[in-house]
């Protein structure tokens, strides 16, 4: 079936918002408007926001209301192309795209399109110091547009198999809230340590702490294969993610000694924003790899535990909301980004409960972690099933 291809900019008028001066205290505190930021689309609807600003932010700046329903797209950054559509009333800062309702678009239709072509705004971003796509190009964007019944029946087919995916999605984020359930049941806060358990500094338990190295020239050194070299963007809460992993080759891996990794090394990410969920600054996961086949740049930290200290234990301590929490009142820097130093890290305080409770408490996560990995299967399944019916709906195939 062929439908015909409209401009966006014939369908909507696409704008954007602004950011308050961060030097107007009164634009910020005790701020009850919602101010989205391109973080804050990582779901289909927008509830809240991870910050708000006052009257005085609204009327003294750039940035304007929205109405709910209103879908929001991200054009600049590691995010570019994320799309969600807003629940509330709220505003958005300079680097969200917003198309605001119609009558011949249903927003339900729109947004699993825009999700759909976000492979197309990643490929159209590239190539600069930090990726962006703009209002133009957005407004030149031309999407199918069959008649607004046909829109409805192909948003509440791709609804029905987007509810499958979120639940799949739910199920591993309550796996997560019931293992840290535990660990507060038998351990308490490790922070405030209402417990009263024994406390180690992390240079105690450690023989080893340093960062890696970017070595001269950047991403010149990368190759097609060879060592493994992480950065921050790999590093997540307890999980390395390799999708965009980069290598370098023996040559430079020597020179790099010194932060060569070995089995069961902890990263850690030194530098990001803290007023973000995903923020880079202060997230740790294993190294699981072999000794000497990988390496990481600047921007991470590896801790090497002495013997018989568990570091499934140690890790799930660090990636705890309290000890982010911790972690984001000690760094030092400006608001739009913070360092963890060496010094601060050495003297992190870690719980050191009995060794058989921190083995039981091992125990429970691997078992969890086992029960995960099936779920994250499954979740993949219902990702390329949605997936597929999406590439059909879009060619007119549904």
């Amino acid at each position: 079936m062929s439908w015909p291809l409209v401009k966006l900019g014939d369908l909507f008028k696409v704008t954007s918002g602004g950011t308050p001066s961060r030097r107007q205290l009164e634009y910020y505190e005790n701020g009850t408007i919602p101010w989205i930021k391109t973080g804050d689309l990582h779901n289909k609807y927008v509830t809240s926001a991870s910050e708000y600003i006052t009257q005085e932010g609204l009327d003294g700046s750039s940035t304007r209301m929205y109405p709910k329903g209103t879908v929001l797209v991200a054009m600049y950054g590691a995010t570019i192309g994320a799309c969600s559509i807003l629940d509330i009333d709220a505003c958005t800062n300079q680097a969200c795209a917003a198309f605001t309702p119609s009558e011949k678009v249903d927003i339900n239709f729109l947004y699993y399109l825009l999700k759909q072509s976000k492979s197309t705004f990643v490929k159209a971003g590239s190539g600069g110091a930090q990726p962006n796509i703009s209002a133009t190009f957005l407004k030149e964007f031309k999407i199918p547009l069959p008649p607004l019944d046909e829109q409805k029946r192909i948003a509440t087919i791709l609804d029905k198999a987007d509810s499958v995916r979120r639940k799949r999605q739910q199920a591993i984020d309550l796996a997560g809230d019931f293992l840290r359930s535990v660990f507060l049941d038998m351990f308490g806060d490790p922070i405030s340590n209402p417990k009263g358990w024994e406390v180690k500094k992390l240079k105690e338990i450690s023989s080893k702490i340093a960062s890696g190295n970017t070595p001269k020239g950047g991403s010149k050194n990368y190759v097609d294969g060879g060592i493994t070299f992480l950065r921050s963007q790999n590093v997540w809460k307890n999980k390395l993610l390799l999708d965009d992993v980069v290598y370098i080759d023996e040559k430079t891996h020597e020179s790099m000694s010194k932060s060569s990794l070995k089995y069961k090394d902890i990263l850690m990410t030194k530098t990001g924003r803290i007023n973000t969920e995903n923020s880079s600054l202060g997230r740790a996961a294993l190294y699981l790899g072999d000794d000497g086949k990988a390496n990481l740049n600047g921007h991470v930290y590896f801790i090497r535990l002495v013997e018989n200290v568990l570091h499934e234990f140690v890790v799930f301590i660090l990636t705890t909301k309290e000890y982010r929490d911790y972690i984001r009142s000690v760094c030092v820097g400006g608001i739009d980004k913070r360092q963890l130093n060496k010094d601060h890290l050495e003297e992190f305080p870690i719980i050191y409960p009995p060794k058989e409770m921190q083995e039981q408490f091992v125990e429970k996560v691997n078992i969890a972690r086992s029960m995960l990995e099936k779920a994250k299967l499954g979740l993949k399944e219902s990702e390329q099933m949605f997936n597929g019916l999406s590439q059909k709906a879009f060619a007119g195939e549904l």
